[in-house]
């Protein structure tokens, strides 16, 4: 059917829920606005589905997710009886219509008669991902736009192992939600009935114990917490989101006696109004964390996005600034610290990162003797490597990490968690702190040892129908002719994922990369640098990452700023 014509469906719908009725009335004379509401399904990226709110098949509202649901249920039962029987878990942040999201998505499983488990009131993405392991549910679902604008929001769906759904599993559940052809006809059970026939079962505070009692494990080093307890001063910031009740509980139970909260922050808002844009990404997110930190002194800053899966960590840099360590940074200081403190580090043990993640992560493993393995972005990746581990104890998970703030220590969740990491920072930053030293005086040992790796991450906004056209083309264009001479620098493998080819460009040689197709291209240049095409899974965005790898600060600067140029003067 054509945008016009399920634009038209919808209009004529005559139970078209109030709201969004009247917002499509404002637009159906807009044909720019109306084709994009209406010119494409939303689809599973790398975070699942993901959208802006309103009417529309390409948008976020409650038909959207019933379809997605009842998409669900026909996955669930694919699979048989007893599996169905297992329910379904479901979890959701501080965003706008979260909790009805949450809610239709019980209404739709139960008229399929599965069961799901709701928690009463928002919680963190990976505590939805430990609910699904405790309860032995078949599935789980977060309703959460992760750190998007206020305007968003998302659904993601869990299978059985607590990851979220890997290719293969995507592609099936895509299949079944496609074959539904009217979004707008769905059948839902009342959410009484739900309740009476025990459907719909309400979560809280037990899950809450459980979970926080696996994290008490994430500690290596009681002795250096209970030296620094009432010495290291942390202030945290959950940005309006899902963090605010577990981070302060777990640090307590670590043993931190000096954890300050943002209060203005500590708000559940739907608007995120005391930020630009609730992501620990970017640096203003901190505003807040930072005067804070002024006033109390503190040793370390502690962000976690909305739905509290990622992770940013600011602490006081050589001018005795406060500065916001990277994604990168943090994930191999963790890694150093972690390895550095285990008394027994597993013979088979492995360390996961994402393709775009620094090669600094790679080098601190080898230090210690423990292997390195990539993945694609999407940390769905990672925790399908843990559950292979698992079942073929070819290796022992040690850490899994991506740059875009993502970390997971202990494999009780299995997608990244903001959570667990906030303690090991703590911790990280207790032992330096009790060495007389800052986290950015431990990562200039780590490039002392290990060589200056330094990355960056140029994202381009294409919005729309126009921006996707122009995402593709972008695409076309580097494959054909990518980059291949940046200063001294000189191309020497390109690897592109789309038909999971690496090529040596010296003599032609080609061979599989041995991952998942995907939209993404990587060129290898000389002198360990590299950079990366990838759009993004969440966002209409082109990203562009880069790394480089210098003997000094200075030469890996320097072939960073030649890396961009060339590279940014293409587009």
């Amino acid at each position: 059917m054509t945008w016009r014509k399920l634009a038209n469906q919808w209009l004529a719908f005559d139970q078209l829920e109030a709201s969004l009725k009247s917002e499509l009335e404002q637009i159906q004379t807009n044909e720019k606005a109306l084709e994009d509401a209406f010119h494409q399904p939303l689809t599973f990226g790398t975070g699942g589905m993901r959208g802006i709110l309103g009417p529309g098949t390409n948008r976020m509202n409650i038909y959207t997710v019933r379809k997605a649901a009842k998409g669900l249920a026909r996955y669930l039962e694919s699979f048989g009886q007893t599996f169905k029987e297992r329910g379904v878990v479901v979890a959701y942040d501080s965003r706008h219509m979260s909790k009805e999201f949450a809610v239709e998505t019980a209404r739709v499983l139960g008229k399929h008669g599965i069961k799901t488990y709701v928690f009463t009131s928002l919680r963190p993405t990976p505590e939805l991902s430990f609910a699904v392991r405790y309860l032995k549910t078949a599935a789980g679902v977060m309703i959460t736009a992760s750190h998007n604008p206020p305007e968003y929001n998302g659904y993601k769906v869990y299978n059985e192992t607590g990851g979220q759904l890997p290719p293969e599993q995507a592609d099936l559940m895509i299949e079944k939600v496609n074959e539904i052809e009217n979004e707008l006809t769905i059948e839902v059970m009342e959410q009484e009935t739900l309740e009476e026939q025990g459907l719909l079962q309400w979560i809280d505070e037990d899950l809450d114990q459980a979970y926080l009692a696996e994290l008490k494990s994430i500690s290596l080093n009681t002795d250096v917490i209970s030296n620094q307890a009432d010495e290291l001063n942390i202030v945290f910031t959950p940005l309006h989101g899902t963090a605010g009740e577990l981070v302060p509980q777990g640090l307590k139970q670590l043993g931190f006696n000096q954890v300050h909260l943002v209060e203005e922050q500590m708000v559940t808002d739907p608007e995120f109004s005391t930020v630009q844009s609730p992501n620990p990404e970017e640096h203003q997110a901190f505003e807040y964390a930072i005067g804070l930190g002024e006033e109390v002194g503190a040793d370390i800053l502690i962000a976690t996005d909305p739905d509290a899966d990622r992770l940013g960590v600011a602490a006081k840099n050589e001018a005795g600034k406060y500065q916001v360590l990277t994604g990168n940074q943090l994930g191999a200081l963790m890694l150093d610290y972690i390895l550095a403190n285990t008394k027994e580090i597993p013979s088979k043990g492995m360390m996961i990162k994402t393709i775009v993640t620094s090669e600094l992560g790679r080098a601190v493993a080898e230090h210690y003797g423990i292997q390195s393995m990539d993945v694609l972005t999407g940390f769905k990746f990672i925790s399908e490597k843990i559950e292979e581990f698992e079942q073929t104890g070819s290796h022992t998970f040690i850490f899994g990490y991506e740059e875009s703030y993502g970390y997971l220590i202990n494999d009780f969740s299995r997608d990244k968690d903001a959570i667990q990491s906030t303690m090991m920072a703590c911790e990280m930053a207790a032992f330096y702190n009790n060495k007389g030293m800052t986290l950015f005086d431990a990562l200039d040992e780590l490039y002392e040892r290990h060589g200056y790796h330094i990355e960056d991450l140029h994202s381009v906004k294409m919005e729309g129908i126009d921006g996707a056209k122009e995402i593709a083309n972008l695409m076309e264009s580097f494959r054909e002719n990518p980059v291949k001479v940046a200063g001294n620098m000189k191309a020497e493998i390109v690897e592109d994922y789309s038909i999971g080819k690496r090529t040596y460009l010296a003599d032609g040689r080609e061979e599989v990369t041995n991952l998942p197709k995907a939209n993404v291209l990587k060129v290898k240049m000389s002198d360990d640098c590299w950079y990366c095409l990838r759009p993004s899974g969440t966002e209409p965005k082109m990203k562009f990452y880069f790394g480089v790898q210098g003997e000094t600060r200075e030469e890996a600067d320097r072939r960073l700023e030649q890396l961009k140029t060339a590279i940014l003067e293409n587009i």
